[in-house]
């Protein structure tokens, strides 16, 4: 067994109650679903990757600690526009004392806000935007369909921003994923900045809609993915709420119930970092039992709730798992 590093013994030795206690608790039960020969989904929902979450989560993946990723458009985005354009990013401090005028000055700046955090328009989307294009439409002239992380791959494997990288490479957890071919579900990716400028494109009939593959089939894709896995039993690790998490959980119940596979295995462990609080028809606040009655978990399926701010407690979970 690897010996635990200080951040680790630190966890263990002051992380006993609560919200701590309970970080501590799901770090442990997702190792032994990883010692047992289970495979772990992370989704990945809200900023992280403006957070720069990657600079941990791309040692998971390099680690094989995760397995599938479900994740929204703007953090498989946000990802590769944080490596190319790092520099120019403008940290507000004092976000909460903006006024609406100092808001509408940071957009005239070209400067998009993610609470403390600014993302600047033409150096992140518009260094992007360029190259996406040259292979959507490269796609579409040989008659060929992909996913939209699969053109993202295509874009970090080809070499073309690399004169542009401004962070370590191995901080983006985009590219440690594409060197691996990790799977990904990007559900309504439509929503995500590319997915405006595809559809923008499209309006335009520069583009044909059918040249990014969609929504049924990522949901397709997953359902294989799942079949294929689930004899090793799979874990499910929410990092935050909404579609991130609620389109990869479904593929269970969509398999037992819709498909009528009823040996069709439950999601082995469940965690959710949120700071949503239960509140009526709430999906991102809701206990982890009321999944319970959809199919999704089972009576016994370990499940672990953290109501905090995930951008502190996920590194702190992934150095658990890391043996830092």
């Amino acid at each position: 067994m690897t010996e635990k590093g200080q951040i680790s013994d630190f966890l263990e030795t002051y992380y006993l109650h609560f919200n701590a206690a309970t970080l501590v608790d799901a770090a442990k039960a997702y190792e032994d679903q990883l010692n047992n020969g289970s495979k772990m989904l992370v989704s990945l929902a809200g900023a992280m990757s403006t957070a720069e979450l990657g600079k941990i989560f791309a040692e998971m993946i390099r680690k094989d600690k995760v397995h599938i990723i479900s994740t929204t458009g703007a953090n498989l985005e946000e990802d590769i526009m944080n490596l190319v354009a790092h520099s120019h990013y403008k940290r507000v401090p004092n976000y909460r004392d903006l006024t609406p005028q100092d808001e509408w000055n940071l957009l005239e700046k070209g400067l998009n806000r993610v609470t403390d955090t600014c993302i600047p328009e033409e150096e992140a989307f518009r260094r992007i935007q360029g190259h996406m294009l040259k292979l959507w439409k490269a796609a579409e002239a040989k008659g060929e369909r992909y996913l939209p992380h699969e053109y993202m791959y295509k874009l970090l494997l080809s070499g073309v921003l690399e004169k542009y990288y401004e962070i370590d490479i191995k901080d983006s957890w985009m590219y440690a994923a594409a060197e691996k071919n990790l799977p990904i579900v990007c559900p309504g990716w439509e929503d995500s900045t590319m997915g405006n400028i595809f559809a923008s494109y499209v309006l335009k009939e520069e583009l044909k809609v059918n040249t990014i593959k969609s929504g049924i089939e990522y949901m397709t894709f997953l359902a294989d993915w799942y079949t294929n896995n689930a004899k090793d039993k799979i874990g499910f690790f929410q990092i935050g709420g909404g579609i991130a998490g609620d389109f990869p959980i479904c593929v269970v119940p969509m398999l037992s119930q819709d498909m009528g596979r009823a040996d069709t295995p439950f999601w082995s462990y469940f965690c959710q970092i949120s700071d949503s609080t239960t509140s009526y028809g709430s999906y991102s606040g809701a206990v982890p039992n009321e999944k319970i009655t959809w199919g999704k978990l089972d009576v016994n399926t370990p499940k672990f709730i953290i109501e905090s701010d995930a951008t502190i407690v996920v590194p702190l979970i992934f150095a658990y798992l890391l043996n830092m």
